[in-house]
């Protein structure tokens, strides 16, 4: 295998004050490296995807569109108490588990673009609890065309094994895995050093082999080079409303969350090379177009009876017709109504007229 690395785990400036990755700089940098792809994951939303997606495009490179989720501990609609500090790593809550938990998702194709969308607007609108939380209800329904990481340690399955709760990890980790399927449910591993983090390594490669499921390296990149630390660090104390002199404030161990080079991933992952392999792979799975310029319209929910949209708005058509000019139409009427739908039908406007019809409906009824 090649010895070129992808980053799939990786915050850009749009992770709001927490991610000092400037657009052009994050892709130039990759591009530099000769990385053939690079993921963007950032907090909890989707607002750099086309900036990204264009910003790739314009450097050459392939770009994989993806999040890291908050996710909450079962339903989207608990509430728990919050007990001390919030930031970003969850909080924590008088029950003993974290406000929200993260989950890293990209989109393999066009139907995993939708449902990532779909899951981060229903975060917002349904889930939405100091952070836009999605849950394991809403990743079984639109779970189609996404890969899916165990995460970094603010994910479940880390935070049951530095909890001391192997078995719970291992069930957290097989649940994702029934979800999303064997070859979408990658465990990931980090190393920036953390104690943490070399403490629980070990553990996920054995979960790895129980569920048989493939490892996946990442760095969790939240700033471009190594010496772009101290300003991601100014960043996190104005996200958290704390001094730079505040020794107990959240923050950042280290300065190896940037985007490192291939051949350091490498040397990092040296005795787990399928970890660093597998990004490769899911660089070459990822297939992606977003098109621009053309209109996208909503469709319109056609009654039983009708196959499409275009049939339901010409049932329409003819029904409003017959009541004005009784049921023998005139020839007149038949080729002015005729032009008027193949006009709509052309344009791919059937939904639309369809849509502005049941609101005017609505309003009169």
């Amino acid at each position: 295998m090649t010895d070129s690395f992808t980053h799939l785990h990786v915050h850009t400036e749009f992770s709001m004050l927490d991610g000092a990755a400037r657009l052009d700089e994050l892709v130039a940098k990759a591009v530099q490296d000769g990385m053939p792809a690079i993921g963007m994951t950032d907090h909890g939303n989707m607002y750099g995807t086309l900036d990204f997606y264009k910003e790739c495009n314009k450097q050459g490179i392939k770009p994989i569109i993806g999040t890291e989720a908050y996710m909450a501990y079962d339903s989207r609609t608990e509430r728990p108490t919050r007990r001390g500090r919030i930031d970003d790593s969850g909080g924590d809550t008088e029950g003993g588990k974290k406000l929200y938990y993260h989950l890293t998702l990209l989109a393999e194709n066009q139907t995993g673009y939708k449902n990532l969308i779909q899951l981060s607007s229903l975060a917002f609108m349904e889930g939405y609890y100091y952070k836009p939380r999605m849950d394991w209800e809403l990743l079984e329904k639109y779970s189609d065309g996404l890969i899916a990481t165990t995460g970094c340690l603010g994910g479940q399955v880390l935070q049951a094994l530095l909890n001391g709760d192997e078995k719970g990890a291992i069930e957290k980790a097989a649940r994702l895995q029934d979800i999303f399927g064997r070859d979408n449910l990658f465990v990931e591993l980090q190393d920036h050093g953390l104690q943490a983090q070399r403490d629980t390594n070990p553990q996920l490669i054995e979960i790895a082999k129980k569920i048989g499921a493939p490892l996946l390296a990442t760095n969790d990149s939240h700033y471009t080079h190594q010496a772009d630390h101290e300003s991601h660090d100014a960043l996190l104390c104005v996200q958290t409303g704390a001094l730079l002199s505040d020794t107990k404030r959240f923050k950042f161990e280290g300065s190896e969350h940037y985007l490192k080079s291939p051949a350091e991933m490498r040397y990092l992952f040296r005795e787990v090379p399928s970890a660093c392999d597998n990004t490769l792979w899911i660089a070459e799975r990822a297939d992606l177009e977003i098109e621009f310029g053309n209109p996208l319209l909503p469709e319109f929910p056609v009654p039983d009876g009708f196959d499409n949209d275009s049939e339901y708005l010409r049932h329409l058509t003819y029904e409003g017709a017959r009541k004005r000019w009784g049921d023998n139409l005139s020839a007149d009427v038949e080729e002015w109504l005729a032009y008027e739908l193949k006009t709509i039908n052309d344009m791919g406007f059937a939904s639309y007229f369809l849509i502005t019809w049941d609101l005017i409906k609505h309003a009169r009824d």
